[in-house]
Parts: structure tokens; sequence; C-alpha cells
């Protein structure tokens, strides 16, 4: 059980008091400490929360919207393909995306299609011929037939002539894709301040958008890209993608300081390549898709061009915050700042009653007790 004595003692703690006491230290040491530890808190609360976090500010993330629009003509004449001049319409597929845009560079045709049998071709070989069973190359009908003159497949449902498995066209057939230029119209908004700002800047007119194309060094603010630059923005080489495919990501930074105004919020560029480009993980690299264009033939029968299509993907990613001054984090943060400047004071005392050569008599002249009936004080 605890003793009398010890109880006692127990109440009587519970109604002391403490009150800070005033011990003034004439000592250059402590003092160039207690300046020091109070500076580098004054520099963490400026330097750091004031001028780089800039906490003092309200926040809002941008709502974004993008179009883009994309020019450029390319003429192509090769020996398995007949002559063909591309626009737009050919290589911009499809017309419109979604804060994206894809432009064709490479291609492997397949003409005059037809819904009939036929025999598989290399890449989709069985040894055994199945009616009904599906394969990569169509629907097996059960009958193996010749496929040439010394090799046997099995006849398969499908659109015939199958896709062969032929060598991609290098260079890529529209290499001259690194010249088309793109437009992007990137409008944003701050809902919270009521601020809107556009891509195409209010310095910009007509005249002078048919004539700028984007430079960091010296039109950093022209919304016209030309493909090839975006490509070499992010450390690419457009001739050497073209063949077959990938993606770039376009960045828009709209990370703006709005205590200024509106009038100096401006987007920031850059570029990178979205997809996986390890040469040891390569398998399936690059970016294809196909899709057909349908014909009738005179006699009234379904046709189709098969386009197996590589090119690059062109993603639109707009980010940002902006912030403007504000009453609640100013007040917020300039108390947290006071109460990080009292520990200046408590660091020193601990240092003082801990690790200093004269801590007994710091700690002799820091802390004294007194009672109701003490005429005087009474050092511990």
């Amino acid at each position: 059980a605890m003793s009398k004595s010890a109880r006692f003692g127990c109440l009587c703690c519970t109604y002391d008091y403490e009150t800070p006491k005033t011990l003034v230290i004439q000592s250059t040491k402590i003092g160039c400490m207690f300046r020091l530890v109070q500076f580098v808190v004054l520099l963490y609360v400026v330097g750091y929360v004031c001028v780089v976090r800039k906490a003092y500010q309200e926040r809002d993330s941008v709502i974004s919207s993008v179009t883009t629009k994309v020019k450029g003509f390319a003429y192509t004449n090769t020996s398995y393909m007949e002559p063909r001049l591309w626009d737009v319409a050919d290589y911009v597929i499809p017309p419109q995306g979604e804060n994206s845009f894809y432009v064709l560079t490479n291609v492997i045709m397949t003409p005059k299609q037809t819904q009939s049998r036929c025999p598989e071709v290399r890449h989709c070989l069985y040894q055994i011929c199945m009616p009904l069973r599906q394969t990569r190359c169509g629907i097996q009908t059960g009958l193996c037939v010749n496929y040439s003159a010394t090799v046997q497949t099995c006849e398969v449902l499908s659109w015939c002539p199958l896709e062969e498995h032929t060598k991609l066209p290098k260079p890529a057939l529209l290499n001259a894709a690194a010249d088309f230029t793109v437009l992007i119209k990137n409008s944003i908004t701050y809902p919270k301040f009521k601020v809107n700002r556009r891509s195409i800047l209010p310095h910009i007119n007509s005249s002078y958008l048919k004539k700028c194309e984007f430079n960091r060094s010296t039109d950093p603010y022209c919304p016209i890209f030309r493909l090839k630059n975006i490509a070499s923005e992010a450390g690419e080489d457009f001739q050497d993608m073209a063949v077959k495919g990938g993606i770039l990501g376009i960045f828009i930074d709209w990370s703006c300081d709005l205590d200024w105004g509106a009038h100096r919020c401006f987007p920031k560029y850059s570029f990178r390549r979205l997809d996986s480009k390890n040469p040891v993980n390569n398998v399936a690299p690059g970016y294809n898709f196909r899709f057909a264009k349908y014909y009738q033939t005179p006699d009234g029968q379904e046709s189709r061009t098969l386009i197996k299509a590589y090119g690059i993907r062109f993603d639109i990613i707009v980010f940002g915050t902006g912030g403007k001054f504000g009453i609640v984090p100013t007040i917020i943060n300039l108390g947290a700042a006071l109460t990080i400047l009292g520990l200046a004071p408590k660091v020193c005392d601990w240092i003082l009653l801990t690790c200093s050569s004269k801590k007994d008599l710091y700690k002799k002249n820091k802390i004294t007790h007194l009672n109701d009936d003490d005429t005087e004080s009474v050092s511990n």
C-alpha cells in the first residue's frame, strides 16, 4: 500500500503552479547559439514556408479542355503501293481524340479482301485441321489445301487474301510526317479565383499565328508545334519512332502565382516519351492497330482494304495549381511560425541544463521552489 508521505507528496504536486523565470546569462557562446537557432527557424519560415511553398496562399486546381488541329501533306511512291497523296483526313485517326491525337507514320496494306475461303499463312499454322476451330487467321473448315507448290496448310473462312507478316517499310512510309504541325488550343480555368486563360495568349493575333512555331528559346508561348521537334524535345528521333510507332506526352503546366495578376500566368511546355523503350524487354514494341476501308464491287460483293497502322500517339496532359493570398492560411501559418520560433529558448535551455559544463549552476538559478508561507526563495 502507498505510504502516507507518498500520498501527501502526490497531493502536493496536484496544487503546484509553474511560472517562467527569466535568467539572463552573459555568455558569448550561449548568446550566439540562441541567435543561431532563431536564425535557422526564421530562415525556414521565411525561405521555405513563405517563398518556396507560398503557404500564405489559397490553392485551386486547374480545369482544362484541349482541342488540336494537325496540318501537313505527304506523298508516297513505292514499289508495293500505288503513288498516293496523304492529307490530314488520311493520317489523323480518329479525326478528334480526347486530349490526344494520332498521326499515321507507317502502314502494311492488304487490298481487295473479300469474305471467302483461303489457306492459312505461316504465322498461324496448325498440324491438324479441325472444323470450326478459331485461329489467328479465321475459322478452320477442316480441309487441308495447297498454300504453295510445296506447302499445305489448313483452309480457313476469313477475309481473303490473308494479311502477310511482311517486313515493315524502313524508313517509314510517311516519314514526311516529321514536318507536320499541330495547333494545340488549351483553355483552362481556376473556378475559385474566377480566372480563365488560353494557350493562345492575348497578344497572339491571326497573322502571328500563321508564322510562329514553338521554340523553347525564341518563342516558348507559340501553340504551334512541329512533330519532329516534339520528339527531339523528348529525347527521341522521330524517324526511328515512325517505323514502329510510339506514344509521346505533351505536358502543359499552368502553375501560377495569381498574386501578380492573371496576365502573368503562362503555360510551360515539356515533352516525354510515355511508352516503354526497354531494350531488354522489347516484346511488341511501338504502337499499332488495324482498321479497314470498305467498298462494294460492281457485282454487289463487299470488299475491303485492311490497314495495319503504325504511328505516334500524342497525349496532352494538362496540370497545375493557382495560388492567391488568403487571410486564413496566412493566420494559420503565422501562428505555426510563432510557435516554432518559441522553441528556440527551449532548445537552448535543454542544452544548458544537460550538456553545459556549468549545468549544476544553471539548474540552481533556473529552478526555484516557493511555498505560500516562505518569505524568501529557497533554491534547490
